[in-house]
Order: structure tokens, then C-alpha cells, then sequence
């Protein structure tokens, strides 16, 4: 495994700087370091969305109304329903900000479930190789997570009788087919694939500056392990 480790540290940075340190990290540690990593990096893409305005005040990820609705909300705008569509889309959003903070225990269990040759794929595959485990080994699992908690919430903000009576009126235009979306599956969908690019934008900064990335999260974290495994590239 500490080879794994040292190999993708290669390919990031000049080997001189760290190949008198890491001979003194075990295997343990190595493996320890690189999982720990990653699960501080899915842990701050939780962070970063499962509160107010994670997705709302994000232009990367804030969740646009569904494709249905968008082809018709410059003439509904003109009919009035402005603000009906404005309160719309900002439930979808508040939705999603509240079903990501249940992704967390389901993203640290794939890491701590990955094989030795999982490790070797992730740090060998590519920038978004991660990721891309990630999505594997978590996605079907968060969408059952995160539908019903949708559900629930859009059940409390009337989202979805804000999504039917804009269809419906729309409808009425013969503009769009009232069973065009299901908004509840439209949100999920879309709060996985803001929750997955987030951790993408994670990814990058670790693989761009590994030791800046760990050091910053080991001090955040107070983790010792952290520095160790990363620190000592810089010995």
C-alpha cells in the first residue's frame, strides 16, 4: 500500500522533496493516511451542502427547475406566476440542502470498504478516479437515502403542489404534459450530482497539492495521521 501512496505522490510532485521521509511510513499508516483523506474530502463536500444555501447560493450546483417548466416560464413569468416560480425553485433547493448531510456514514463506509486494489485504482485512474468510486460503491444507496427524506421535505413545503398547479396551468397552454416529472426523483437525481461534483472539486485540490490539502484538513480535524503520512514528504 505505501507504494501505491508513494507512486501517486510521483505524479503530483517532485520526488526529491519527499523520498528521504516516507521510507519511515508504515503500511498501516500509509493506508490509514490515504483513506482518512479522502473521507475528510467527502466529509467537507457534505459540509459544504448540507446547510443553508449550500446549493441555493452555489451557481456550479443550485438546482434549475425541470426541463418542463423551463420551456415555459418566460410566458408563465408574463402571466403573473413570477414569484411562484422563484418560491418553486428555491424549495428544490432547500430539499437537497436537507437529505446531504445523510451521505455522510454511507461515503465513509465506501472508503472504509475499498481493497487495496481499489486504492491502487483511485490513485492511478485519473482526476477523477475518486470520484468515480465513489458513485460506484454510493450512489444507488444515496438515492434511497436521499428520495424519502425529499419526499418529506417537499411534503412540508407544498413543493410538490407548487410543481402540479404550475404544470397545471401551463397545461392549460397545452405547454407541457402535466406527468412530464416527477419532482421528487428530479431533486434526488440532481442533489447526487451536486454532491458528486462537489467531491470532484475535492479531489482536485488534493491531487493538485496533496500536502497543502492535508495539511489544511489535518489542522481543521486535528488529525495526527494526517500529518504524519503527508508530512513526511516534506522531511
Amino acid at each position: 500500500m505505501r507504494r501505491i501512496v508513494i507512486f501517486f505522490m510521483m505524479l503530483v510532485i517532485n520526488t526529491a522533496a519527499f523520498a528521504a521521509g516516507v521510507d519511515n511510513i508504515t503500511d498501516t499508516q500509509a493506508s490509514s493516511g490515504l483513506k482518512q483523506a479522502l473521507i475528510q474530502g467527502a466529509t467537507n463536500a457534505v459540509n459544504q451542502l448540507g446547510r443553508s444555501g449550500g446549493f441555493q447560493d452555489n451557481p456550479q450546483i443550485k438546482i434549475p427547475l425541470p426541463p418542463s417548466l423551463q420551456k415555459v416560464e418566460g410566458i408563465m413569468r408574463t402571466l403573473g406566476q413570477g414569484q411562484a416560480f422563484d418560491d418553486l425553485n428555491l424549495a428544490m433547493n432547500r430539499a437537497a440542502e436537507a437529505s446531504v448531510p445523510a451521505a455522510k456514514t454511507l461515503l465513509i463506509n465506501a472508503v472504509k470498504n475499498m481493497t487495496l486494489t481499489d486504492a491502487k485504482n483511485v490513485l492511478t485512474g485519473g482526476d477523477s478516479a475518486g470520484t468515480e468510486y465513489f458513485r460506484k460503491n454510493s450512489e444507488m444507496k444515496l438515492q434511497q437515502t436521499f428520495l424519502p427524506i425529499v419526499s418529506r421535505y417537499t411534503q412540508k413545503l407544498g413543493l410538490a403542489q407548487q410543481y402540479n398547479q404550475l404544470a397545471g396551468q401551463a397545461a392549460q397552454f397545452g405547454l407541457v404534459n402535466q406527468q412530464d416529472a416527477n419532482i421528487e426523483r428530479y431533486i434526488t437525481q440532481k442533489t447526487l450530482d451536486g454532491l458528486y461534483l462537489t467531491i470532484a472539486n475535492e479531489e482536485r485540490s488534493l491531487r493538485a497539492n496533496p500536502v497543502q490539502y492535508t495539511s489544511n484538513m489535518a489542522s481543521k480535524y486535528g488529525s495526527t495521521i494526517l500529518k504524519t503520512v503527508f508530512g513526511a514528504i516534506q522531511q
